[in-house]
């Protein structure tokens, strides 16, 4: 008895303090019907970030230039200097053909040339010796004239002294011989100057009949040197002739065909379906022609960075920019024709490759951007649904730059309030939500 007198306090302190533990215990009350009844939303704010536009394409890789190389004279191939896969320098000398009767008919213009080189110096000398005959009838012509002026003289002279004899005759103080040899001395001094005159028109003759020798010989000089340009534009030109005898590279590259071999006759192109001797192919820098679509055709600009990776090629991807756009759609797909230019020093990348282009539109490195799927079309007006004071309000905004997840918002947004990113078409303006918490 005594025991459980001393065990009865102790069970009762123990209960006691059972109860006050289980009294301090808390239990979360179950939601109510009308909490449970509000939907959950996923939302975010809208935030900053760097938002880059751009496009992939496939391009295809093709040589910087390409160019068929034919023959412009008909012939037989004498030495062929290269195969496919040679690296060969501007004005190598790729094939030589052989035309020995180009060599014949230069020998035969020059002679031409010759020819009419002789022609010429004949002409001069016929000029200057006509120059020379003017000159000696010119002075033939001087002399006679200072000599009918004496002739002249002589006849004047005789004239007064036929006068005083005869007057002396007359008066009987001389005889009439004396004055029929006065009257003799001045017929012959008359003759001398008809004689005179004759000479004098001879010599005008012949002055006349030089400058037409000068005329002629000078008109066959001009008929000289023609004939010589022609010879020599006939030279050059089988020089020329010749210069196709040796196919040249056109600049520098490699040889990518062959089809030629020596003893081939050779002919220059008939159609447009001739095969060309070689082919050779600059591929120090190639070109990558990108086909881009039409609802991204008009951000492409010149100058636009572009990452080019090739499947085919070994190495990391390469960083390049838009070389050249076409600036017209091509009317069977609706495409821009885009070229971006790379160095091939290596020789890595070959022409036929097929590769990936990316290339940048455009940048917005601070803007305000939010998920594509946070954007609802509300007829007219583009919407996004933000949650304020734990109900849904529509809020127009004015988007800019769309990436494939992301979209700038211009105005409508701030970056505090949250939207809702998932499905926010099913929420109607007003309607009471709970944002969903993070996961």
């Amino acid at each position: 008895m005594g025991n459980n007198a001393r065990l009865l306090p102790a069970f009762a302190l123990v209960t006691c303090l059972a109860f006050l533990v289980s009294g301090c215990r808390h239990e979360p009350p179950p939601p109510s019907p009308q909490a449970a009844s509000v939907p959950e939303v996923t939302a975010a704010k809208p935030e900053r970030r760097v938002l880059t536009l751009s496009t992939t394409q496939p391009g295809r890789i093709e040589a910087f230039e390409r160019t068929p190389l034919f023959t412009k004279v008909v012939g037989y191939v004498k030495e062929v200097k290269v195969d496919i896969g040679d690296v060969v320098q501007k004005d190598d000398v790729l094939v030589r053909i052989a035309v020995p009767e180009l060599i014949d008919e230069l020998h035969e213009k020059e002679a031409l040339v010759a020819q009419a080189q002789a022609e010429v110096q004949q002409a001069e000398s016929a000029i200057t010796a006509s120059r020379a005959a003017a000159e000696t009838a010119q002075s033939r012509i001087a002399e006679v004239d200072a000599g009918l002026i004496r002739a002249k003289a002589d006849v004047e002279r005789g004239k007064s002294e036929h006068d005083r004899i005869k007057e002396l005759a007359t008066k009987g103080a001389i005889t009439r011989k004396l004055e029929e040899e006065t009257l003799n001395a001045l017929r012959a001094a008359e003759a001398a100057v008809q004689e005179v005159v004759a000479r004098g028109q001879s010599a005008r003759t012949g002055f006349y009949e030089a400058q037409a020798r000068i005329g002629k010989a000078e008109a066959d000089k001009v008929a000289a040197e023609a004939r010589h340009k022609v010879a020599i534009a006939a030279v050059d030109r089988i020089h020329t002739m010749i210069g196709y005898t040796e196919i040249k590279a056109p600049y520098a590259g490699t040889i990518t065909s062959r089809n030629v071999d020596t003893g081939h006759f050779v002919q220059p192109v008939s159609g447009p379906n001739s095969t060309p001797l070689l082919e050779v192919a600059q591929t120090d820098t190639v070109r990558i022609f990108v086909d881009v679509p039409e609802l991204e055709a008009g951000q492409v600009d010149v100058g636009d960075p572009a990452e080019v990776r090739v499947q085919a090629a070994d190495g990391p991807a390469i960083r390049a920019t838009v070389t050249r756009t076409s600036g017209a759609l091509v009317e069977s797909n609706h495409s821009l024709r885009v070229e971006i230019d790379v160095p091939n020093g290596e020789g890595r990348l070959r022409s036929g490759m097929y590769a990936t282009v990316t290339i940048q539109l455009a940048e917005r490195p601070e803007g305000i951007v939010i998920p594509v799927t946070a954007v609802v079309r509300d007829a007219a007006v583009t919407v996004c649904s933000v949650v304020r004071g734990g109900k849904i309000e529509r809020r127009p905004v004015d988007l800019g730059l769309r990436s494939a997840a992301f979209v700038e918002v211009r105005s409508g947004l701030d970056e505090n309030t949250p939207i809702v990113i998932k499905q926010p078409e099913l929420f109607r303006d007003g309607q009471a939500v709970r944002i969903a918490a993070a996961p």
